[in-house]
């Protein structure tokens, strides 16, 4: 089967889409999509499709679609997801989104809520979770190799000197953040937050957030947009009551360390998966072949489901942080849902 696939939003993330679609064997793209003419036709030259300056045209055009990458951007790189969203699903479309899934967590819940609804894949890419040594340790964790989870540690950071909002590190960069600490440890109780600006900057540059878990279990994340090339893009240690793992810049290192010995188990490059750009390629692969076998929406690895509650937890942080206090997940949910 091979799906017919648009692109909306080619800009450097939609042309890492774009690539990944081109080359496998069970998608052809058929359309690429911008409001910047002369991006989609640049587009439409390199990638092959119909190049169309809006969704509705493409959409009135009759074109049959199987799949649409949504690469928009906007205010803190998801302020114009929503609305191409909410065109594809209403037109019955499947999507896979760019994270974070929006940066208001109201039009988030529309969007799960209307693909939910019409029973419609809907995916962003989380594609952290996407390496096999990310699918190695879940392994573990299901299996009660790690026991029962005590902690997670997580730390996630990079230079990025973009000053925008004062949330811009927090919303565009912890959803990945909040989905490997929800891959591993399930859903977040209650948050506490620290923040602090770095030297020069407007934006809340720096972060540190503890988790309580629904299961129990404890945990931090740090995060900043101050961190130099040396420090490495991220690290996730995850602790039970029989051992521990830590996994290293979502591919390239897992090691495991039980609590009653002191052989450790070690991977490097795990599956042939040398560094992060590869993990576009995974997760693009992954909803591609869940399309393929019929998964249905409410089987999708990496939903706008998933993708919604790591935003719930990053505006709890926000909300923690403004009245320094510690905040229930669910009462964001609640409001996120309309009721006060």
């Amino acid at each position: 089967m091979t799906l017919k696939v648009a692109i909306v939003g080619v800009g450097n993330i939609g042309s890492i889409h774009a690539s990944v679609y081109k080359e496998n064997p069970n998608t052809d793209i058929v359309a690429v999509c911008d409001i910047v003419k002369e991006k989609a036709d640049r587009a439409a030259e390199k990638f092959g499709g119909v190049a169309f300056y809006s969704v509705s045209d493409m959409l009135a055009s009759g074109l049959a679609l199987d799949l649409v990458s949504v690469c928009t951007k906007g205010e803190e790189n998801g302020g114009e997801h929503f609305a191409p969203t909410m065109e594809l699903l209403n037109a019955g479309i499947p999507v896979l989104g760019e994270k974070p899934i929006s940066n208001n967590i109201e039009e988030g819940k529309q969007m799960v809520e209307l693909a939910s609804e019409k029973k419609i894949p809907y995916a962003v890419n989380l594609n952290h979770r996407f390496t096999p040594a990310a699918e190695k340790a879940k392994a573990w964790v299901e299996s009660g190799r790690l026991g029962k989870l005590h902690m997670i540690n997580m730390r996630m950071w990079i230079n990025n000197p973009i000053e925008t909002s004062p949330w811009f590190h927090l919303r565009a960069l912890h959803p990945h953040s909040f989905d490997v600490i929800r891959y591993f440890c399930g859903d977040v109780k209650r948050v506490g937050a620290f923040m602090m600006k770095g030297e020069g900057r407007k934006i809340w540059s720096n972060a540190q957030i503890i988790l309580e878990f629904e299961n129990g279990a404890i945990g931090n994340l740090v995060g900043s947009y101050d961190a130099g090339a040396s420090y490495g893009l991220e690290l996730c240690e995850v602790v039970g009551s029989k051992g521990r793992f830590v996994l290293e810049d979502a591919c390239e290192q897992l090691t495991f360390y039980p609590r009653a010995s002191i052989e450790t188990e070690s991977y490097r490059y795990l599956g042939g998966m040398r560094a992060f750009p590869e993990t576009f390629k995974s997760r693009i692969h992954a909803f591609i072949d869940q399309l393929v076998t019929g998964a249905s929406n409410d089987e999708i690895d990496g939903s706008g489901e998933d993708a919604l509650k790591a935003q719930f937890i990053i505006e709890a942080a926000i909300k923690s942080f403004e009245t320094g206090t510690i905040v229930n997940v669910k009462d964001v949910e609640l409001i996120a849902g309309g009721v006060k």
